[in-house]
């Protein structure tokens, strides 16, 4: 067996970057970023109104009061999208709407509703001083042209398509999706619509597996599950190589009579990197490579199943696409609860992290065993529970790696 961290790394040596498309900037939401975006102009591009009211010259408003207001003459009105046609001089402003480009001489803004309109039309009275610059956009006060806004392998959320729009981004280049193919082994399984039988389960894992690869990006493709039969799964391993990227597999890499996967993976030509990890839940976890291509044998076990997934596919796939943090975040939380037996073996406890009183706890979520489903939903984190010692007590600090961040807690992501 080898541990973890080196299962990880040995992972992360076959990583090759997905190739780079354009996709129109209304398909981009989700996909990530695959050049950095730099600002090749300022925001605002010039000086603007930020609000509807009157361009003004600020230096026309010295020593203006509610007794003794100013009077200007309103030369010119100017929409947004317009430009005005005459210069502000001595005594005069013009009328302009939010988002207007400030004309020429004008220094400041006033709002429409501290305005008084003289019956005299083309007269307005001030009955305030203002100082230069006051309630004016100034070009490049938002992003300064040459400015970096969002690096390569961030996911795209609505506030990248904002700017990816502002800076003209009809279509975006993005990476790849990676197609992943979902093989489920087991002569066991029956179809999801199937009535339960003796002896029989339902296919969970391949849709559990599924909607992991689309929460991190990736495409997944299900394929038909395959009895535990070498030669059917060998004949199933070899069609779905020919039609994705990568390949992960479900079931069949324990040591029991029926587990018959690593001697497919050999059969098909992969190079087998690892075939144990001292860990629980998910020990028997498969490694394999072939002509560059990844395939995850992980447990037939749905939480062993979800636990190798998170410690080795997230990463695989994140890093294809450039994200800069791709693992869990790991973080320091008190234990609510004890683990007084010692394991041979790294654990990793599902478990739901949440704060209290301003404190970061966390609380298994249930029955902790590989085969258990119904605590999955529950957890937002793995507690790391490290092979031998004296066990936890309660109110110990355990490590903590995250799946999801609690509500109420906030760090930052640059640790």
């Amino acid at each position: 067996m080898i541990k973890v961290e080196e299962a990880v790394e040995k992972v992360m040596q076959f990583i090759h970057p997905m190739k780079v498309e354009q996709v129109p900037i209304e398909e981009a939401y989700g996909r990530y970023l695959a050049e950095p975006l730099i600002a090749d102009h300022d925001i605002p591009f010039r000086d603007r109104s930020p609000l509807d009211g009157f361009a003004i010259r600020s230096e026309d408003t010295i020593g203006a009061t509610h007794e003794n207001p100013i009077t200007l003459r309103v030369i010119e009105e100017v929409g947004a999208g317009q430009l005005a046609s005459k210069r502000v001089g001595k005594k005069e402003a013009i009328r302009i709407m939010t988002g207007a480009d400030m004309p020429e001489g004008a220094n400041a803004v006033v709002m429409l509703e501290m305005v008084k309109e003289l019956p005299d039309k083309g007269l307005i009275q001030i009955p305030v001083s203002f100082t230069p610059g006051q309630n004016v956009s100034k070009r490049g006060e938002d992003i300064h042209e040459g400015k970096s806004l969002v690096p390569s392998g961030t996911r795209i959320g609505p506030g990248e398509i904002t700017l990816l729009a502002t800076f003209g981004y009809a279509k975006v280049p993005v990476y790849k999706k990676p197609v992943v193919g979902i093989l489920a082994t087991g002569t066991e399984l029956l179809s999801v619509e199937q009535s339960l039988k003796p002896g029989k389960i339902r296919n969970s894992n391949s849709y559990m597996v599924a909607s992991l690869l689309i929460k991190y990006g990736a495409e997944p493709r299900i394929f038909q599950p395959v009895q535990d039969d070498v030669e059917k799964s060998v004949k199933a391993v070899e069609h779905a190589l020919t039609e994705v990227d990568y390949l992960i597999t479900t079931g069949g890499v324990s040591v029991g009579d029926y587990d018959v996967m690593i001697d497919v993976f050999s059969r098909v030509g992969a190079e087998i990197v690892f075939d144990k990890i001292a860990m629980r839940p998910g020990s028997p976890t498969t490694f394999a490579v072939r002509d560059k291509k990844l395939i995850f044998g992980l447990s037939g076990n749905p939480a062993a199943c979800f636990v190798g997934f998170e410690l080795y596919v997230r990463p695989a796939i994140l890093s294809m696409m450039s994200v800069e943090h791709p693992y869990m975040l790991k973080l320091e939380a008190f234990l609510d609860g004890d683990f007084k037996k010692p394991s041979a073996y790294p654990r990793f406890v599902r478990a739901k992290a949440y704060v209290k009183e301003g404190q970061f706890r966390v609380k298994p979520v249930g029955l902790d065993k590989a085969g258990v489903t119904s605590t999955l939903k529950d957890a937002n984190c793995l507690v790391y529970i490290p092979a031998g010692g004296r066990g936890i007590n309660e109110n110990d600090r355990v490590s903590v790696l995250m799946l999801e961040m609690p509500e109420g807690y906030s760090y930052d992501s640059s640790v």
